[in-house]
């Protein structure tokens, strides 16, 4: 979200900005199964090792140059990274963990890694400071936030390193892993997923655009809001491991999830700014407390030697029509209609939750 907001700041059109996203979720779908394969058969941490390594040069191209080529180019270098990234950290999770601390151990990540990213969208709160304090443009000031948080991503994989330096991969017999999960299974369970990918991609990545372009919202108000509603959306999963306890992991995911589209919907018609704000972090915040339990019911359902496969190929069909709905959400913001992507998400989201119910309603995680 930063990068969209220094995009724009630099006055790069919101169409051009959602190409920029689209590309690297494109790039995630080309490259993810491969990856999956590569990291349930060579060791999934070098894999994430390897994709939070790329990260940096990422962000530091973003910083150094003006090239839409080498935006581009760097779009999709970071859909390899994210794409071996996904292949890894969900499995990993899932071989350390069991039916009665999974929800709990997935709820935890999801926690950590969304407050980092809140801090991160918080930055633009401090640059008319800097601004009166160095004297230089907001402009300069974005820019040199770029080059600090692209050299504080090299640190990520040493921290990886020594946070995975004890672990080992399991090791799962052929017969043992026929019994467990199958292929439909998960084409199934992520076909239904891509629907919600389609909704979000229209808005949710767009998120900070919107709020300047419908309200006149800089990113000096918007990345502190969606860096303060973004650590309470992180803490509403503590209470998901409670849920799925109490009401069962589809019911809970349903319950959640539904409950957030409502409140999407009505962000079409709202025209108060501040009404707005606290109506998207009610949405975000339900919609995100089924995000890990999401996470936990698929590895639940699928044999442990395919795990890294499965988070592959449900990441990359939940990302394939979320890639290509950025690029017409940009469009679509750019002409003024600014209430259409909330509600052709909401149609979407609701659709996808209720084939989510009918189809799985039967199937229970295993160990």
């Amino acid at each position: 979200m930063y990068v969209s907001a220094y995009l724009l700041e630099i006055r790069v059109g919101a169409d051009l900005i959602g190409v920029i996203i689209g590309i690297q979720g494109i790039v995630i779908v080309l490259s993810g199964v491969p990856l999956g394969l590569l990291s349930d058969r060579r060791g999934r941490k070098w894999f994430l090792i390897a994709g939070n390594l790329l990260l940096a040069p990422i962000i530091l191209i973003f910083a150094f140059t003006d090239s839409v080529a080498l935006w581009l180019i760097a779009s999709a270098i970071g859909g390899l990274a994210e794409a071996s990234a996904l292949s890894s950290w969900n499995a990993i999770i899932a071989d350390q963990t069991d039916l009665s601390n999974r929800d709990g151990a997935f709820s935890l990540s999801f926690i950590v890694s969304n407050i980092f990213v809140s801090l991160g969208t918080a930055l633009p709160f401090f640059f008319p400071i800097l601004e009166t304090a160095t004297g230089l443009s907001s402009s300069v000031i974005h820019r040199e936030a770029l080059v600090v948080l692209g050299s504080a991503n090299f640190l990520a994989p040493l921290f990886i390193f020594a946070l995975l330096r004890n672990y080992r991969e399991k090791i799962v017999t052929r017969e043992e892993a026929s019994q467990r999960g199958s292929i439909s299974l998960l084409l199934k369970f992520s076909g239904i997923n891509s629907l919600i990918g389609l909704g979000a991609g229209l808005i949710i990545p767009l998120i900070g655009t919107w709020l300047k372009l419908k309200f006149g919202v800089p990113d000096t108000y918007s990345g502190p809001f969606l860096a303060v509603s973004g650590i309470t959306i992180a803490f509403s999963a503590v209470g998901s491991s409670r849920l799925s306890a109490k009401f069962g992991l589809l019911k809970s995911i349903v319950l959640t999830s539904g409950s957030s589209t409502l409140f999407m919907f009505s962000l079409a018609f709202i025209p108060s700014v501040f009404l707005a704000g606290g109506v998207y972090v009610v949405r975000a915040a339900m919609m995100n407390m089924s995000a890990p339990l999401m996470d936990s019911y698929l590895m639940g359902i699928i044999a442990p030697d395919r795990r890294g496969l499965a988070s592959s190929i449900s990441a990359i069909i939940w990302r394939l029509p979320n890639s290509v709905s950025t690029i017409v959400g940009g469009i679509i913001l750019a002409s003024g209609s600014y209430d259409l992507p909330w509600i052709a998400a909401s149609l979407l989201y609701a659709t996808a939750i209720a084939l989510l119910y009918v189809n799985f309603k039967n199937i229970k995680p295993k160990g």
